[in-house]
């Protein structure tokens, strides 16, 4: 026969049970929390170790990338704020004081104009096709002959009209001319200036090609560098409107955002991206997170300044109530699973059965 106190203990009031799995949890999640707290600053660095030492081929493939380029980078737009980010930064960075006392050479050093000039001066292909682009263009020989033709003939209209009987004379030789002729003088006139001054854009262009010689050009750079160096910064700001019915700030924000806006919908856009995520991702496929930091100068350590960043974070977030509430429910379902409460169960008998 069961004696009466184990059958006590096998019946104990539910309630009671609860109360005092309550209690423990409160205590447990109490002590975790304080736990945790104290020793968060030391987990921070032991998880960025380990962190360290992953590669980054278990955790991210060619496909993820790609996935989050095309479905965050490239689907949304720039938003208002990220727009209006953009604005406030270049305003702070164009127009900072600092630009009125800092020349452009403490920017850019001599060496680098030097290396520049020279790798430009090597094109004498590309520097050949500008010089006809500018110079030996039909185009521009049909405009310049136009331009000389209606100054000419502005020049002997006016003339004409104040030389009296002279002029109305000359009028009536030019009407024999082209009536003996039936040819205009305009069109001979057009056509006389077009072949001279397209065979002067052919001799400007030969003699700028012999001219701009690769030496000549470094020089010529290089003298314009020297022109300009000692120039402030702020001289760029020449060249903008700062006015806010015409800001040259805001103009490049919305010609960026615009262009972005666009390009994001191409198929051009996504697949250099996706190249350019590919070409990085073969390249560091084999290293771990600790490797690639390291290339980002974020050494071990980099590690002791991010724990000191993040810690009052950490700190905030483990005393808050969601994480104290978390903590909690975690307790409370592994006390409810079924062998957890087998195992009170035969405790509470266990206990019983010794006082007894």
């Amino acid at each position: 026969m069961t004696s009466k106190p184990l059958q006590n203990a096998a019946i104990a009031p539910k309630n009671d049970h609860q109360a005092q799995l309550n209690a423990l949890i409160d205590a447990q999640a109490a002590f975790m929390q304080s736990w945790l707290n104290e020793k968060s600053q030391q987990l921070i660095l032991d998880a960025i170790a380990w962190g360290y030492q992953q590669p980054l081929k278990r955790y991210l493939s060619p496909k993820d990338l790609q996935r989050l380029v095309s479905d965050w980078l490239l689907n949304y737009p720039l938003t208002d704020m990220v727009r209006a980010d953009i604005r406030a930064i270049l305003q702070a960075i164009i127009y900072h004081p600092i630009n009125d006392t800092t020349p452009l050479s403490s920017i850019i050093d001599d060496d680098q104009i030097n290396s520049l000039a020279q790798y430009i001066s090597r094109h004498d292909d590309q520097r050949a096709a500008l010089i006809h682009a500018i110079i030996g263009n039909d185009t521009f020989a049909d405009l310049l002959t136009k331009t000389l033709y209606h100054a000419i003939n502005d020049f002997m209209e006016g003339t004409l009209d104040k030389a009296g009987g002279v002029g109305k004379l000359m009028k009536m030789g030019r009407s024999s001319f082209e009536r003996a002729t039936n040819k205009s003088l305009d069109d001979k006139l057009q056509g006389y200036l077009h072949r001279n001054i397209k065979e002067l854009s052919l001799r400007a262009e030969a003699n700028a090609n012999a001219h701009l010689s690769n030496d000549e050009v470094t020089r010529l750079l290089i003298k314009g560098w020297s022109g300009v160096k000692d120039l402030p910064a702020s001289t760029l700001q020449h060249y903008l409107d700062n006015d806010d019915s015409n800001n040259s700030i805001d103009m490049m924000e919305a010609q960026f955002s615009q262009s972005f806006d666009r390009l994001r919908h191409s198929a051009y856009l996504e697949q250099l991206l996706n190249a350019a995520l590919m070409a990085w991702y073969e390249r560091h496929q084999s290293d771990s997170f600790g490797q690639i930091a390291k290339g980002l100068h974020l050494e071990p350590a980099a590690s002791i300044e991010i724990t000191r960043l993040i810690s009052p974070l950490v700190q905030d977030a483990l005393a808050s109530s969601w994480v104290m509430t978390t903590t909690k429910q975690m307790l409370s379902d592994f006390y409810q699973q079924a062998d957890c409460e087998s195992l009170a169960l035969s405790q509470n008998m266990a206990s019983a059965l010794n006082h007894e």
